[in-house]
């Protein structure tokens, strides 16, 4: 047998039938779009979605992907011309297909002027962004540009050399606003409420701290539509790129995986033309926030209750936490008897069939979705995925006890060590200062959770002081503390069967 070779637009050519080409000349098309953080998430999600346009209807809308921290996604991609491919997993079969969008990958640290000049270029009509929550800099205590933060500082003081997200957006839009003056659409794909909005309301303080013109030009001239992203995407394990090979006889550094479900719902408020994405199975609407709210605590909020509780129990899968009966019928609890009720959803989505539908993904065998990767970053996403739940409920007499038992597993699991005794990688913002609060507080759960509700980064005054939550926290936290976590949710279930 030949030996497998690199994917390259010139192997491409003698790729097997089992793999999917672009179904277009990506050479043939220019660039009209940047993305911000070009991780997994985008490659299997947005820029899929753009490869179906270009392959229906063409257009200069190939992107450029700009990576915000290492040269990882760039070093896959290059040798590939920018090629890569996007494994979908039933449980059955493994589809592969060939993305051809992104025609480059800049890594801001190392050229930062580059990636202002793309930015700023008038060909570019729009940039999307997957940064994660922390990626915006925001203060959730006050919803507002958090200006002490390291990278923010820095950048207010060296607009010409950013570091953040934010900083890099102001800095090509001020070229842009003493230049050519050409409107652009930022469009937010990250799993924030109101995300358009919020980014929005951040740029401006951050030009307003810097030209308060600029700032009012942003206001008349950029659109920030809202959106709503959704497809489960872990990461990539060195047997998936195995299999390709296997299949394929190709060698792709930079394959992702996906599941079969994705779905992109956009606001329609454009400042400027866009690639023809409604016609491919994005859907544009007049209010995304109803579905946005839907999914973050639905699905987020379930996912993130599965990873803690499920990472406690010793699983490294959803999917294995999910063949627990008694995890699994709490994640069904959790979304139809604490997350729906907490919703005003719109006529089209029927909340018991999306239940049932998110239980369905999470049992697919085939991602391998890491309880340990959806744990990360979680000070970040709790307030929108869980509490938002919990204080809906609260002020409505409504049950919220499992939505408590998730926010005590991630009290436990942040605490740095798991049921064996053995040291937890948590990856978060707020990791030291968690890992201080579990060293001055020992296993005593009155003052472990009294620690944590006083971190104003996750959680506001107004819940600190509501004494049933606190109460059923430190409950919740004793009994996982004592018992672990299979043997709480077990008697979680019990007491709740009929």
């Amino acid at each position: 047998m030949t030996p497998p070779i690199r994917l390259t637009s010139t192997s491409l050519a003698h790729c097997p039938s089992s793999l999917h080409g672009p179904g277009y000349n990506p050479s043939a098309y220019g660039v009209g779009m940047v993305h911000l953080g070009i991780g997994a998430f985008h490659r299997a999600h947005q820029a899929e979605f753009t490869n179906r346009v270009l392959a229906k209807y063409g257009g200069d809308w190939r992107s450029v992907g700009v990576s915000l921290r290492s040269g990882a996604v760039r070093d896959q991609l290059s040798p590939q011309d920018g090629l890569y491919t996007l494994a979908v997993k039933n449980g059955v079969v493994t589809a592969y297909s060939v993305i051809g969008s992104v025609a480059d990958v800049l890594v801001a640290p190392e050229n930062p002027q580059a990636v202002v000049e793309l930015l700023s270029d008038e060909k570019i009509k729009i940039v999307t962004l997957t940064i994660t929550e922390k990626g915006y800099c925001q203060d959730p205590s006050t919803n507002r540009l958090n200006l002490s933060h390291p990278f923010i500082q820095h950048d207010l003081a060296n607009l010409n050399h950013p570091k953040s997200a934010l900083g890099f957006l102001v800095a090509a839009l001020k070229v842009r606003f003493q230049t050519h003056q050409q409107p652009l659409t930022i469009i937010s794909c990250d799993n924030l409420p109101s995300n358009g909005r919020v980014l929005e309301a951040l740029l401006l303080q951050f030009a307003e701290n810097t030209d308060p013109a600029l700032a009012r030009w942003i206001k008349d001239n950029i659109a920030f539509p809202e959106t709503m992203v959704d497809r489960i995407v872990p990461a990539t394990l060195v047997e998936d790129r195995a299999e390709f090979t296997n299949a394929t006889n190709l060698i792709d550094e930079g394959l992702v995986k996906g599941e079969p479900f994705s779905q992109w719902l956009i606001e329609d408020k454009f400042a400027t033309p866009h690639p023809e994405w409604q016609h491919v199975g994005v859907q544009f609407v007049a209010d995304v926030q109803p579905y946005e709210e839907a999914k973050l605590r639905m699905l987020n909020g379930s996912h993130s209750a599965l990873a803690y509780l499920g990472y406690l129990a010793g699983y490294t899968f959803i999917h294995e936490t999910m063949a627990n009966p008694d995890f699994n019928g709490f994640a069904d609890h959790l979304m139809r008897r604490e997350a729906a009720p907490s919703l005003t959803p719109p006529k089209e989505l029927d909340l018991e069939f999306y239940a049932g539908e998110l239980k369905a993904r999470y049992e697919n065998a085939a991602l391998q979705h890491k309880t340990h990767q959806i744990a990360m970053d979680g000070s970040q996403k709790l307030p929108q995925r869980l509490l938002g739940i919990i204080r809906h409920n609260l002020k409505n007499d409504l049950s919220y006890t499992a939505c408590c038992l998730a926010v005590a597993a991630w009290m436990r699991y942040v605490m740095g060590t798991d049921e064996q005794g053995k040291p937890i990688d948590v990856q978060d913002p707020l990791a030291e200062k968690f890992k201080k609060i579990a060293l001055q507080n020992g296993n005593d759960p009155q003052k472990l959770v009294a620690s944590y509700l006083a971190v104003r980064e996750v959680f506001t005054e107004d819940m600190q002081h509501q004494t049933a939550f606190r109460e059923k926290l430190v409950l919740c936290l004793g009994q996982l503390l004592t018992d672990g976590s299979k043997k709480t949710v077990a008697d979680f279930m019990q007491k709740r069967k009929p």
